[in-house]
């Protein structure tokens, strides 16, 4: 008999829902490509929907008591996993899984507010002090904390994120050349990709930038493609595109001269992956977890305008040819989502 899987999706639920739910659709998707066929989800009647599969539907206040009760969480489930901080944890006969995705809250505490560390800090005490809870991360970093954290490292299982683009097709060139052209930009362009939020560096990023373009010109405009976050984000004299379609995301991330990621802390990090997987150079910031250890990337202290302006032109002398395209793009290749869901069935065995 097939053991049945209860996932939450309440991250489906926030008007600009972020990497934590490119997981979530990645996680259910992957499951699906490994034919597991009894899975259910848990959350919003509104996230239910965009998650394409059934669920149960549980009200907010259900979901604000999951630090302490598993309400909503049917008995039949045998595996119940929570793909946040928010829960639920089941019941105890069942097997239960959470994902930690970072410590951001500790890391960069004025970029939440003083609720979201309270909460953040309160699951995470939850989480270590509850050991029939498997502990899933999807930062290669990560494990090391916990188990300085006191963590049992047999609690912890390692799972891959993934970057493929199933039934997604990216926007033609000649789609994103001319919406970059109704945004006064012509030829070459530097994009960033990703929520504009204080720690995701945009303030030094502009200013790197402007140095580097003073003594190359063909690394172009830069341009800023994705929501506002929480906080102010300065982006100088940048080109702002705002919240663009997958399929143009996509055909921007193909078509940059250089994909630049230089965030002061982050959990993941799916945009320069995105960009390796496009083929595209890339700069990042030692503080991205997604490409730590990728020779394919141009590696910056995010605190130093001055190594992310080297970094910018270093990556600019980096080769485009096909064979440097396919490498970036193999540096990428077990990053999919049937390998996350695998991880996550590794983790739940």
């Amino acid at each position: 008999m097939s053991q049945r899987i209860l996932i939450s999706v309440d991250q489906l639920s926030r008007p600009q829902p972020g990497g934590i739910a490119s997981y979530v659709h990645g996680l259910l998707r992957g499951l699906d490509e490994a034919m597991v066929d009894d899975v259910r989800v848990i959350g919003a009647r509104a996230a239910i929907a965009r998650s394409g599969h059934e669920g149960v539907a549980v009200s907010s206040l259900a979901q604000r008591c999951w630090g302490q009760f598993a309400l909503g969480v049917p008995r039949d489930a045998d595996i119940v996993h929570a793909t946040s901080m928010m829960g639920p944890f089941g019941r105890a006969r069942q097997v239960q899984s959470a994902t930690l995705h970072d410590v951001l809250w500790r890391d960069e505490p004025s970029a939440t507010t003083a609720r979201g560390i309270r909460f953040h800090e309160a699951r995470l005490q939850y989480l270590l002090a509850h050991e029939n809870i498997r502990l899933i991360t999807v930062s290669p970093l990560l494990p090391e904390r916990l188990i300085e954290m006191g963590v049992n490292p047999a609690r912890i299982y390692r799972s891959r994120m993934g970057v493929d683009n199933a039934g997604v097709t990216p926007a033609t060139t000649t789609d994103v050349t001319a919406l970059l052209a109704a945004n006064g930009v012509i030829g070459p362009f530097t994009l960033h990709v990703g929520t504009r939020e204080p720690r995701k560096n945009t303030a030094r990023l502009v200013e790197a930038h402007q140095r580097a373009l003073r003594a190359h010109a063909d690394l172009g405009p830069l341009v800023f493609v994705g929501p506002d976050g929480w906080g102010a984000a300065p982006t100088g004299d940048a080109v702002v595109l705002g919240l663009q379609s997958r399929e143009l995301v996509l055909g921007l991330l193909r078509d940059a001269t250089l994909v630049a990621y230089v965030p002061r802390a982050e959990g993941f990090g799916l945009p320069p992956v995105e960009a390796l997987q496009a083929g595209t150079r890339v700069v990042a910031s030692t503080t991205c977890p997604s490409v730590a250890g990728n020779h394919e990337v141009v590696t910056v202290d995010p605190l130093d305008i001055d190594s992310i302006a080297d970094g910018l032109t270093q990556a600019l002398s980096l080769s485009t040819d096909e064979a440097a395209r396919a490498a970036r793009r193999a540096s990428v290749a077990d990053l999919t989502w049937r390998n996350c869901a695998n991880d996550h069935l590794r983790a739940w065995s």
